[in-house]
């Protein structure tokens, strides 16, 4: 299709949500960017745990369809989680994969994007790049096995079973050298595509949505928030990986020793919410409140109110170059500092440097006592919170800005699919 202005994606996205869900809304940016440039965009999704995609209609035959923001999404009737069993999330997973392929093959397209995970979005890819000769890119958010093989060598739960593993490596490496580019969200996750053979790699980080997050946003404080409190918000997923135990640990440490000026508020859903609940509650933690998922426009008037934004992860090494977080550019966007806990990128994009002068804290992973240093550091002084928060918003607008990072996203698949960009014909 070499020369067209125009193309026909098919966009493999499991775990897709719209703005007014509670999960990561990339998918929908750079869809609607997509379309947005004259491009025929066809999203397939599943119905993911506080996803919410914006259609609808009743399911018929297993799936629903309809138009969000200009582009098609179709919606298979096939439930997923953080919180399912292993073996129910495979099964979605495969399930996932099979409709997806189907869709693909009855429709006409010039180019497909999977974006992982799940590690099988990359099935129906390969599938129509043999059976019909369409290419795709392959989008990594979170590189798969490495990830839970990292956690199984942490001996953490979540690990996936060797043989699993093996079958995983397989298809990872498959996909890597069949496709057209692949985009890794992170530099670390760029070098494990290109560990197994892919040409054509290209980092397109998380971005800061500036439309959604920001001083134009009107607060919002739970009730449970004194006036005077200062917040620290966490917004994100509840599992192993994210190590809220952290928070707790640090919530102690900051009661026993008389601070009463910081709340940390625990927003989200996932398998670890109910045991962290019952410890908060067993050490009678007054500076502790829990959330349920909400939408991305609560969370963003929950982020003008607080303080300071939280980010979290437990202490595995592998997460230092293999995570990116968008819970982190939510925070900048909003011009919050930031206190983590992480290694490798998170850190280095608090410090000062190039991009200006530091926008928040970091803690040495598994080192509660630093955590709670940092949490009271920042409820303390309020200047150094200004002007944490000022410098957080500049890098956010200067250099994190969403839509910069859609126009390259929009570019490469340009290039991988032979179009002559719209703007460029004209």
């Amino acid at each position: 299709m070499h020369g067209r202005t125009a193309l026909r994606l098919l966009y493999l996205h499991q775990h897709y949500s719209g703005p007014r869900g509670a999960t990561a809304t990339r998918a929908h940016a750079m869809a609607r960017a997509m379309a947005a440039r004259g491009h025929e965009v066809t999203l397939a999704c599943g119905r993911y745990d506080g996803a919410v995609t914006g259609l609808t209609g009743p399911f018929a035959g297993g799936a629903r369809e309809g138009r969000v923001a200009g582009f098609r999404v179709v919606e298979f009737d096939i439930p997923c989680g953080n919180g399912q069993p292993l073996a129910a999330r495979t099964r979605a997973f495969l399930r996932y994969a099979m409709r997806a392929a189907s869709l693909g093959m009855a429709g006409d397209y010039d180019l497909v994007l999977a974006s992982s995970t799940p590690l099988t979005v990359a099935l129906p890819a390969l599938a129509l790049r043999r059976l019909r000769g369409v290419p795709y890119v392959f989008e990594i958010r979170d590189p798969w096995p490495e990830l839970p093989r990292a956690l199984s060598e942490a001996r953490m739960p979540g690990g996936v079973p060797g043989p699993v593993l093996a079958g995983m490596d397989r298809l990872a490496t498959a996909a890597c050298r069949g496709a057209a580019a692949v985009i890794g969200l992170t530099e670390g996750i760029a070098e494990t595509a290109r560990a197994r053979g892919a040409a054509g790699v290209q980092v397109v980080p998380n971005g800061c949505d500036l439309d959604l997050f920001g001083p134009q946003v009107a607060p919002w404080r739970p009730e449970e928030a004194a006036s005077g409190e200062v917040l620290a918000v966490y917004a994100g997923a509840h599992g192993r990986a994210n190590g809220l135990d952290a928070a707790i640990e640090a919530a102690t440490r900051l009661r026993n020793a008389g601070e009463r000026r910081l709340r940390l508020v625990l927003v989200g859903e996932g398998g670890e919410r109910a045991r962290l609940m019952a410890e908060a509650a067993r050490r009678e933690l007054p500076n502790v409140t829990f959330l349920p998922p909400m939408p991305k426009t609560q969370v963003a008037a929950l982020l003008s109110a607080a303080g300071i934004g939280l980010h979290l992860l437990a202490p595995v090494p592998a997460f230092a170059e293999w995570t990116a977080p968008n819970k982190l550019m939510d925070c900048l966007a909003a011009g919050l500092p930031v206190v983590t806990n992480a290694a490798g990128g998170a850190a280095r994009l608090l410090e000062a440097g190039p991009q200006g002068p530091a926008c928040g804290l970091a803690a040495p992973p598994g080192d509660v006592p630093a955590l709670a240093e940092a949490l009271a550091e920042l409820a303390g002084a309020p200047g150094l919170r200004q002007a944490m928060g000022a410098a957080a918003r500049v890098r956010a607008v200067r250099f994190w800005d969403r839509r910069l990072h859609a126009a390259r996203f929009c570019d490469i698949l340009e290039e991988a699919a032979g179009v002559v960009p719209l703007a460029r014909a004209a």
